[in-house]
């Protein structure tokens, strides 16, 4: 069954987050210590991110890598392609970055 993340509030989404890497980690036979140790944080921040507590970036994707879940994150950050229209505009220039229009 899918869940409808855009239902949760942003605690909930964090929560959630939380007890699936909790489950993760269970099912890898993984203790919060052994996890900590191989991802170089603290027992403290597994605690943490199990508990649905907000952490750094950094920190989570420490723990995705442990629990090798880091191929996922293509699923929740895909990458955006061009339309082949888009395409023939750029002529293989790939914009850096957008600039605003001015008003007057």
């Amino acid at each position: 069954m899918n869940m409808d993340w855009n239902s949760l509030s942003n605690a909930g989404i964090v929560l959630e987050i939380g007890n699936r890497l909790k489950n993760y980690r269970l099912k890898k036979k993984l203790s919060q210590r052994e996890l900590a140790e191989r991802a170089g944080i603290s027992i403290f921040t597994v605690s943490q991110i199990e508990h649905g507590k907000s952490v750094s970036v950094v920190l989570l994707v420490s723990v995705l890598r442990v629990l090798r879940l880091l191929d996922h994150l293509e699923l929740l950050l895909p990458e955006i392609g061009l339309s082949p229209i888009e395409i023939m505009k750029l002529k293989g220039k790939v914009p850096k970055r957008i600039r605003s229009k001015k008003t007057q």
